[in-house]
């Protein structure tokens, strides 16, 4: 394959003469790779161009489709005439003006990297901050003319209303696309690498499932000898991946530094996308972040919990919230205490011991809705939960519960007065469910992380299912993940949720 001249070349060092001999005993292999390059780097530039062509189309349209609704509000009264003039006082004609708003729209997606490959391009964070940037871009220039309260308002309407039918949009495109193509035609034909128990875990993930982009064909043992399964080994690697034409490769689990440079090279040399599962932090409550320092990539690892202006930020609305319902709700609540004293004997509020912030106890407020003694009765009861797991606790038909308790507890008016403990700093609007100090008892070490934050009234358990979701690992998952990635709108989003998971009384006993 190589011509050389039959001569001395006593210059060369010991590592030029490895790579030499490397290339000699290696090249058709190494050059079947190089010939592929170009035509994998011409699919993966075409997806990329047919994804950037689907999601522009797809998000004009919704756009224009939106435009022309408040339209039809605003200047054809289909809502009647009131209407109409309140429309347009928020946005006036002019204000979404078809080419210019959509050119801003197309700006602030790409800057935000809304047509990127993978979840980045359904995010509803990261459509929002685009909406938000595509509205402010053709409103500048009003501020000056209109006044700051005015833009404001309209900022806010027309940002809102372009994010909504963009998220509605993504969404139903994934749907159609899931139901149209369970399997889509142009997938990556995939080769896994590592040891083969983390190659097969990592391929019956969701990231490599049917509606993937990614179709797994086979995997490469780190093991010796290499499972019956496999491809081949390790060593192998380079003519296994010319013979199967793999387009993307995932390295799971640890590889040498030797190693992973061989795989990387090889794989980049044939024009792969290279993949590369992170190694999992087998430590209670740590997540891993990459993080550059002075251009070197590191590691940092972190416990998934709210920092200190994060924590400001929420214990704000917590304050404002809390005390607006309460405001509110003060009429409901008066009502709902005289009842009880006419239901059956005994207080008014059921106060417990609960497991907070940090493993704190605090008293928690609820209206009471059982009839009294009725914690001493839990032990006898505990074969009749719903959950097999002892961390967790309910009974339908509960005998201890009250008549008026049983309605209390379906509609959740029963957890009003924890409004107080929120005002107090005790809990939150919206947070991990607060457990009895028996519940804790029994934890597991990364059962803790729930702790991270202060328990909420209402939180991702509660509507996501609620009792429902009867394994103990679920709900801290959700959990878990709330306070990994939490937002402000996220809290928002979660207490707009809880309105009709309680209208339903789905999972409520």
């Amino acid at each position: 394959m190589f011509e050389s001249a039959p001569v001395e070349v006593p210059s060369r060092s010991g590592a030029e003469r490895r790579v030499l001999d490397d290339r000699r005993r290696n090249p058709p292999a190494r050059l079947g790779l190089q010939r592929r390059a170009q035509s994998n780097f011409r699919r993966h530039f075409l997806r990329g161009l047919h994804r950037f062509a689907v999601l522009l189309t797809a998000d004009l349209g919704s756009f224009y489709i939106m435009r022309e609704l408040v339209r039809a509000v605003r200047e054809r009264g289909v809502l009647g005439e009131t209407v109409a003039v309140q429309v347009q006082r928020v946005v006036p004609t002019g204000i979404l003006n078809g080419w210019q708003f959509a050119a801003a729209l197309f700006v602030g997606l790409l800057v935000l990297g809304s047509y990127g490959a993978g979840d980045r391009r359904r995010g509803a964070k990261r459509l929002f901050l685009a909406c938000a940037l595509a509205t402010a871009l053709p409103l500048w220039m009003t501020i000056w003319t209109r006044g700051v309260e005015v833009v404001a308002l309209q900022y806010g309407v027309t940002a809102t209303l372009v994010w909504f039918g963009l998220l509605a949009e993504r969404r139903l495109l994934e749907s159609v696309i899931r139901r149209v193509r369970p399997r889509p035609s142009d997938t990556l034909t995939t080769l896994f690498v590592g040891a083969s128990e983390a190659c097969r875990a990592t391929a019956e993930t969701p990231a490599f499932g049917m509606d993937s982009e990614y179709k797994p064909i086979g995997f490469v043992d780190t093991h010796i000898p290499p499972s019956r399964e496999a491809l081949g080994h390790i060593v192998d690697f380079a003519r296994v991946l010319h013979e199967t034409a793999a387009e993307a490769i995932v390295i799971c689990g640890y590889l040498s530094d030797q190693r992973f440079h061989d795989i990387v090279d090889a794989a980049l040399t044939s024009g792969c996308k290279v993949l590369s599962v992170p190694r999992s932090i087998n430590i209670a409550g740590v997540e891993p972040h990459l993080v550059w320092r002075r251009e070197q990539a590191l590691v940092e690892l972190t416990t998934p919990t709210l920092r200190g202006g994060q924590m400001l930020a929420k214990r704000v609305v917590d304050l404002v919230g809390a005390t607006i319902a309460l405001v509110l709700a003060s009429p409901v609540m008066l009502f709902v205490a005289v009842l009880l004293k006419f239901d059956s004997p005994g207080p008014v509020f059921f106060r417990q011991n609960r497991v907070g912030r940090g493993g704190g106890l605090f008293k928690i407020f609820k209206f009471r809705t059982m009839v009294a003694g009725a914690d001493e009765r839990r032990e006898e009861l505990q074969q009749q939960s719903i959950y097999t797991d002892r961390r967790l606790f309910k009974i339908v038909d509960d005998p201890r519960v009250t008549r008026l308790g049983s309605l209390l507890r379906r509609t959740s008016l029963d957890e009003l007065p924890q409004l107080y403990n929120v005002l107090k700093g005790d809990m939150s609007l919206v947070g991990p469910r607060p457990p009895l100090p028996s519940e804790v008892a029994l934890y597991e070490a990364h059962h803790y992380a729930r702790f991270d934050v202060k328990p909420g009234i209402t939180g991702p358990w509660q509507v996501n299912g609620r009792n429902a979701i009867t394994d103990f690992e679920r709900i801290v998952d959700l959990e878990t993940s709330y306070i990994r990635n939490w937002s402000l709108s996220s809290d928002i989003i979660i207490l707009l949720e809880t309105v009709p998971a309680v209208l339903r009384m789905r999972g409520a006993h």
